[in-house]
Order: C-alpha cells, then structure tokens, then sequence
C-alpha cells in the first residue's frame, strides 16, 4: 500500500479500527513523518498521529511510541516554515495573489501543528495515573521551543508584515490564541508532576530546563498579553520554589533576577505613561474614563511583579549575590519616578499614590529581607558607586530608610552596616552614615530646588513637609539615639569627614548631627569633642573650607558645654598665648559662662595692647601685620558678647583709632595682609560705630574711597558694606560732612553696579538698611543717579520680581549650577589633598615687582595718606584734649611746614 493510499486509507477509520491496527500502522506513520520533505504532509501526518493513535497509546509507551520519535521532527519541519515566511514575506502584496495564498497556507500549517500538540497535552492530561518526566521527556522542551518562535513570531509581525499585516491577521490571531492555549495547557500538565527528593538526574535537569525555556519565553511575550505574562512567572516561581531543594543551585538566578527587575521597571513605567495621558486628556472624572481601567491593569502587573520579586528573593536570598547591584539599581530607578524627585514625570497625585501603594509597599519589605545580607549592603555602600544626577536623591532616600530599619535588625546586620569594611582583604564599603553625608552632598540641585518630604509625626500632629537636610537630619539623629556605644567610633569617623569636606550644606548637617551627639551623650564627651576640634583648629594650615567648618562646629559645641568646662577650655587654651588665638578668633562670646568671658575679654584685651606697642615700637613693620591680624580677629569676637562692658568698648575704640591712623588705601592695594587688617577693622567699626570718634570715622571712609572695591575681596567688600551700613546711625557734624557723605554716596554708587548679584544683593541690604535709618538723606538721593539705580533699588526694597522664570528654566539653570559647584568642590578638595611642600632651604619668591601708575593717581594716593595723617594729630592736639602735646611736636610740626613749602614751590616753578 502506497503513502497516498494508506493516509487516505486511515483518515476514514474509526477509532475502534485505529486501536486494532495501532501496533501495525503506527510505526509506519512514524517513519513517513520522519522521511517526508514535504509541510503539508508532515502536517497531515501529525494530525492523524496525534488526533487518532495517540489516545491509544498508554502512559508507558507515549515517550518511546511516539514523542521522542516524532516530536523532534516538529521543532525542525516548525523553524522551517518560519524560515520560510521571512524569506518570502518581502513580496506580500494583495496583487501577489499566488504568494499571498502561499504565505497564508503555511501560517494554517503552523496553526494546525499547535493544534496537535495541543493534542498530545490534552491526552497526557487525561491520565488519572501520576505522570512523571520520564514518560514525557521530549513533549514539554519541543513544546516550549515551538512556542517561543511562535511568540517572536507574532511579536516581530508588525514589523516584519509592516502595512501588510491585514492580508494575515486573522490567521496570526489565530496562531496567537492557540499557542496562549498550548503554554496553559502545558503548564497545568507540568503542575500535576511531582517529584520526590529522590528524583533522578535525568528529572531534575528537566524541570529546570522547563524553568529556564520559560524564562525565555517570559522576555518574549512581555509586551504580548498582560495575563500570560503574569501566569508565566507565576509558574515559574512556583515551580522554583515546589522544587526549592533539587534545583537551588542549579537554576539561572541571576536571569531571573535580573529580568523580574526589568519587568517590573517596565510595569512602573507602562503605568506612568498611562497617568501621563489621562493628565494629557484633561479629564476631570479620573476614575470612569476608560483610561484609568488600563492603568488600574498596569497597576496590578506592577503591585504582581513587585510581590513576586519579593517572594523570590525571600526564597533564594544565598543565591543573589550578583543580583544585589541590580536590586540597588531598581532602588533607585523606581524611586526616581516617583516625587519627591524633580525628574518625576508629572502626573494627577492620586495616581501616582495609587501606584506608589502598589510598588514601594512591597519594595520595602524587599529592602527590609537584604538588609542581612552583605552582598547587598557592599552595593549600597559601595565608595566608588556613582549615581546619576536623577539618582541621586533615591540613593539618600534609599539609605535614610535603611537608618530607620536598623534599630530592628540583629547585630550582624548592624555591625555590616555601621561600621563599613575592617580589613583590606573586605570588599570595600563604607558606613551607612558616612554614604548618607555623601549622598546628601550629591543632592545639589534637591538642596537648591528645594524638595520637600514627610517629616515625623509630632504630638500626634499630622504630617508636614520638611526639607530634605531636615529630613535626613531627623533621621541620622534618630539612628544614633539607639545606636550602641560600640558602634560610635565609625559615626564619629564619618561625621568628621563631611565636616572636612568642602560642601558647607554637608558639613552643617554633620555639624547638627555632632551636636544632637553632644547633647545626648555626657558632658565630658561633650568637653573631649570640643577639645579634639580646637587642637584640629590649631593645625589648620590656613584660612580654607576645613578651618570654617571646624570654627562652626566649636562655636555650636561650646554652646553645649556646662560652664565648669568652659573655664576649663579657656584655661586649656588661654588667648594670652599667641598660637590659641586661631581659636578665640572664631568663637561666639556669648557662648560662654560670665566667669570665663571675663577672663577671655581681660586676656585679649591685654593681647591686643601688646600686639599694637610691638608694632608702633617696630616702626609699623608689615612683618607684624599677621600678628595683629589674628588678635583683631580676636577683638572682633569680643563683640559677639552682649551686654559689653564700657571700659572694653573704651579700650576697643582706642584700638582701631590707633589703626586707622596708620592706614592708607595705597598700602592696602600693595599690601595683600593690610586687607584682612581692613576687613577686622571696618567689621569692629560698625559694632562701635556710636562710641567711634568723628575724625576716625573721617579716616575710615577715606581709606576706603581711596580703594579700588571692584577689585577688592569678597569678603573685604562685605565687610565695607556692613560698616556703611553702620554710618546710618551716626550723625555726621557739620565739619565732617563735605569729608564723609559725599565719599559714602560715592562708594554705594559704585557698588551698586557691581558685576556680582551676590555681591549686589548685600549692596542692595546695606543701603536699604542706611537709608531707612540715616539722618542723612541727601546720601540717598545724591547715591541714586541715574534711572537704572534707582530702578535696581526701589525693585529691591518693594520686592518687585523684574523677571519671572519658567520652573522648566529654574531646573535648568540649578542644573547647570550643579555641575559647576560640584567641579569646584573637587578642585579644592584636589589642591587640599596634594599640597605643594615648599623645602626650607628654598630661596624665598623675589618681591612683585611694583606695578606703574599713572602720576595723577600717585599724587592722590599721597595727599591722601598725608591729609589722613594730618587729621588725625589735629584731633588728638586740639583744645579739648589734655594734656597738651610735648615741645618736640611743634618743632616736627615747623620741619613739615618747611617741607611743604618745598613742594609747593617746586610744583609752581615746574614749567
């Protein structure tokens, strides 16, 4: 009997003939399907197999009798027909009626080859006998592999049928919703196996062989349909954790992994995207457009992924190790979706509610399970891990959490992240505090914008917003009020560091944290702190970031020490010897007891006569200018004290009138030193400038109107700025005024066109605050010369916005800021860390050489300083000053006569 004759033959027979002919013909069809080249009768063959001896067969000859022989011809004749279609599919047109009808028959072979294997599942499934791997083996690989060309298939058809997916969509639908079919069959089949502990090699590799084919079919058919998606991992993971101990170490974790992680991110973003377009429509009713039933689907998938991602890693956890950078990673993508990120999409707050519920729930009892675990605590705290700008912020919002969560964890978990790495041979990390003060200082462009985030319950009180310093500062503190003892040293540690650093914000929180520490700990660590910083102050090597970190975390301790300690400390550090004075210069006086601010006021006091005779008896050297420069610092501290005493205001004014006697515009342009003794003074000035006599006062505002403030130092310009503020509540005599008012018009004019808008803002303060308060209004008008001026000044003082920037700018323009401050915190941490030692045996740098002036400004320059001078002894020499001066002035003062009428007689001869 021919091939032709015999499958006609058998299409016609009823299944009793099929049983009765089963051992004779079956054989027969297993070699015809095996030799046949031709598609459409391998189809025909497999359909009879399937649908008309199978049943026949028992559950003990269906792998021998037919699957293993049969089966594997499948998959080939399958990746063949898909072959195929690629090759020809470029011609498909509705013209191309022969190609057309080609193309759709081998689609129907396709649909009609699921169909049979659909078959073999049903039949395997109706055994009431337990089914084991054995009698199956080849049945569920050839299955999944079929599927899975099946899924790309259709996943790639709208790109590969382009626009002429309607000449085959029907039969692609088809092809889709009998191979959904076939995998749910397959895996209801694959359920009712079980093996037992003693199960061989041969079924261990199976299942997870099933296990690993669907994980690939998984990454297929993940924009495919939502629901086989889902009952996809469902199986997978069941399947994992049914047979926790035969495939444990054997199954491809880090895939798995890795590819529920990206599951997930995609849900989340699926999900906002969504959000993005019920916002886009405007629609007032959210919850009954049909929209929002989508994104209640997606919001599923995500509260599914985010639960199965936590129900694995619960059961795998020892096995994760290489995925603990991806979970950090998910961390933080996630939380970057979500306010208070500035980089959150904007979408209608109750949707994003609703999907933060679904997803950060569960994200933080996954968080809570690796915190044990070190693979995942080396991640997080990895020292050379660098977040993206958008990141940043879930990173410190990533490790606040942890802060909460440790005061609940064992030990282990708490030395592992506390106390970062111990020994060299450790994976590097840091402690948890230390990469929170690390994190925060990357949170620039946060800090600037600001962002705002829950702060804790208070009294029962709802919640606020608070800033992300407080929140953090909340937290930190939180941490080490149940922090055991032993576990201070790295805190202290790390505090230290971010206090040395060069990012202020940074420090200021560690500095609030160190004080939190000092007020919860005793008072004698309180004193130990405060002594390790002054020591730390005294070997400062000069005036940089880390000296005025430091004198503001003293200044804010001493505040916490008891007052015993205080006399302690100035007995430890007594001003009276020169190399404390680094430290009295940058404290608060009012920070310390009656007891000890009296003997700190008598020993700088007496310091400061000191300092000023060695310089008068040195001839005013300049080598004494940084001398005198620390012991003004020092006096200037004095002021901070309330409640002054009249013979310490006495003594100060005495000082500074002696100073600016001596001092002239000139030096102090040539004199870089003579400029910090300029800032101390004018700083001094204006806290005494009620008790300062008026000729001083005169001598003040010509030294600086004689300066060239554009130039001049922030820090020097500011100075300036507070003691003209000062003058406003001073009355100038009418002797004075044509020397005084028309100087400080003068220098608020130039100043208020200053380049800098920082600098102008303070401009702008001083002058407001001078204006409202002076007896000299002819200053403001005769300051406010022109229309741009006065504009720039009523604007400030009614503050009028001139120009309102888009949020989308602002966040621009911190942007960019971010990047230029951060680049200048690590070029002064760079020169910091890698100072240039300078041998002493080197030759000290040749003097600057002096730079040419034009001749009228020389001749200004020295007028200048001899009408100063000259003013200053008219003051001290007048009638109402005793006693009268001694003989030998009168004879200096003809000499100079003498000398004058020199020069004015030369200048008149001079043609």
């Amino acid at each position: 009997m021919s091939q032709v004759t015999l499958l006609d033959e058998v299409s016609h027979w009823n299944q009793e003939t099929c049983q009765q002919e089963l051992k004779t013909v079956l054989p027969k069809l297993v070699v015809m399907h095996h030799d046949t080249d031709s598609w459409e009768e391998h189809t025909n063959i497999l359909q009879i197999i399937t649908s008309r001896f199978l049943p026949h067969l028992s559950l003990s000859e269906l792998e021998t009798g037919c699957f293993s022989t049969v089966l594997p011809k499948v998959v080939q004749v399958f990746a063949s027909l898909l072959e195929e279609i690629s090759k020809q599919i470029g011609g498909l047109s509705s013209q191309n009626t022969e190609l057309h009808v080609f193309l759709r028959n081998i689609l129907k072979m396709m649909v009609q080859t699921l169909e049979s294997l659909s078959g073999c599942v049903r039949h395997v499934c109706s055994f009431e006998e337990s089914v084991s791997f054995d009698a199956i083996r080849s049945l569920p690989s050839c299955i999944l592999r079929v599927l899975k060309d099946t899924f790309q298939h259709c996943k790639d058809s709208e790109v590969m049928y382009s626009g002429r997916l309607s000449l085959v969509g029907d039969l692609l639908q088809g092809l889709f919703k009998e191979a959904y079919s076939l995998q749910k069959g397959l895996m209801e089949l694959l359920d009712k196996i079980n093996l037992e502990d003693t199960a061989s090699e041969e079924e261990v590799s199976d299942i997870v062989t099933v296990i690993h084919s669907l994980l690939d079919i998984c990454s297929v058919i993940s924009r495919l349909d939502i629901a086989l998606h889902a009952n996809t991992w469902k199986f997978i993971i069941k399947q994992s954790v049914k047979y926790q101990s035969l495939v444990e170490d054997r199954l491809h974790h880090t895939d798995i992994a890795f590819l529920l992680c990206e599951d997930l991110y995609t849900s989340v973003q699926n999900c906002l995207e969504l959000a993005q377009q019920i916002q886009q429509a405007g629609l007032q009713e959210v919850v009954h457009c049909p929209e929002y039933k989508l994104f209640q689907k997606a919001t599923k998938m995500c509260r599914f992924f985010a639960n199965t991602l936590v129900h694995y890693t619960k059961e795998f956890k020892p096995f994760l190790a290489k995925s603990c950078c991806r979970f950090h990673q998910l961390f933080l993508q996630i939380h970057s979706k979500f306010p208070p990120s500035v980089f959150a999409q904007s979408v209608p707050s109750a949707l994003s509610e609703e999907l933060r519920v679904a997803v950060l729930v569960p994200m933080d009892a996954m968080l809570t399970q690796l915190l044990s675990f070190q693979p995942f605590a080396e991640s997080v705290l990895d020292p050379e891990h660098k977040c993206n700008t958008e990141l940043c912020l879930p990173q410190c919002l990533l490790l606040v959490n942890v802060l909460g969560k440790l005061s609940s964890q064992p030990e282990e978990a708490l030395q592992l992240w506390s106390d970062g790495s111990q020994f060299s041979e450790e994976t590097p990390r840091w402690s948890v505090f230390e990469a929170v003060l690390q994190s925060f200082r990357q949170c620039m462009l946060e800090r600037a914008v600001p962002v705002l985030l829950p702060g804790v319950m208070l009294r029962g009180q709802a919640q606020g917003r608070v800033s992300l310093h407080q929140h953090v500062c909340v937290h930190l503190c939180a941490c080490v009020a149940v922090l055991p003892a032993q576990h201070f040293p790295p805190l202290e540690r790390s505090l230290l560091a971010a206090v040395l650093q060069a990012d202020t914000q940074t420090a200021v929180l560690a500095t609030d944290v160190w004080c939190f520490l000092a007020r919860y700990g005793t008072a004698e660590l309180c004193f130990h702190h405060v002594l390790l910083i002054a020591h730390l102050i005294k070997s400062c090597p000069g005036e940089g970031y880390q000296l005025f970190h430091l004198a503001l975390l003293l200044r804010r301790l001493l505040f916490l020490m008891t007052p015993k300690h205080q006399v302690e400390f100035v007995e430890r550090f007594p001003p009276a010897q020169e190399e404390n004075l680094c430290v009295w210069c940058h404290i608060l006086l009012r920070c310390l007891s009656v007891e000890a601010r009296m003997q700190v006021e008598e020993e700088v006091l007496a310091g400061a006569s000191v300092v000023l005779q060695e310089w008068q008896n040195s001839g005013y050297g300049m080598g004494h200018i940084p001398r005198l420069n620390r012991i003004l610092g020092c006096v200037l501290m004095l002021m901070g004290g309330s409640n002054l005493q009249a013979e310490f205001v006495v003594s100060s004014v005495k000082i500074i009138s002696q100073l600016w006697s001596r001092i002239s515009s000139y030096q102090v342009q040539v004199h870089p030193p003579l400029q910090c003794t300029v800032k101390l003074l004018l700083s001094i000035s204006a806290f005494l400038i009620k008790s300062v006599e008026p000729h001083v006062i005169v001598q003040a505002v010509s030294c600086l109107s004689g300066l060239t403030l554009q130039k001049c130092p922030d820090d020097l310009l500011l100075a300036a700025l507070e003691f003209l503020a000062s003058m406003g509540k001073v009355f100038i005599s009418a002797d004075n005024q044509c020397q005084v008012l028309p100087r400080i018009s003068g220098l608020f004019n130039g100043l208020l066109t200053h380049p800098s808008w920082l600098i102008l803002h303070h401009v702008l303060e001083a002058f407001g605050l001078f204006a409202e308060i002076t007896n000299h209004e002819e200053v403001i008008s005769t300051t406010l010369t022109s229309e741009e001026i006065k504009t720039k000044v009523l604007n400030f003082l009614s503050k009028t916005v001139s120009y309102q920037e888009s949020e989308e700018a602002r966040l621009e323009r911190l942007k960019e800021w971010r990047r230029i401050i951060e680049k200048h915190c690590e070029q002064m941490e760079s020169e910091n860390s890698s100072p240039v030692d300078t041998p002493l045996t080197e030759e000290p740098c040749p003097k600057r050489a002096r730079q040419e002036t034009k001749v009228e400004e020389e001749y200004e320059r020295y007028l200048q300083t001899a009408e100063s001078a000259l003013k200053a002894l008219q003051a001290i020499v007048g009638p109402d000053h005793s006693p009268s001066p001694p003989q030998w002035v009168s004879t200096r003062l003809q000499v100079l006569q003498t000398l004058i009428t020199q020069i004015n007689t030369t200048t008149v001869e001079q043609p």
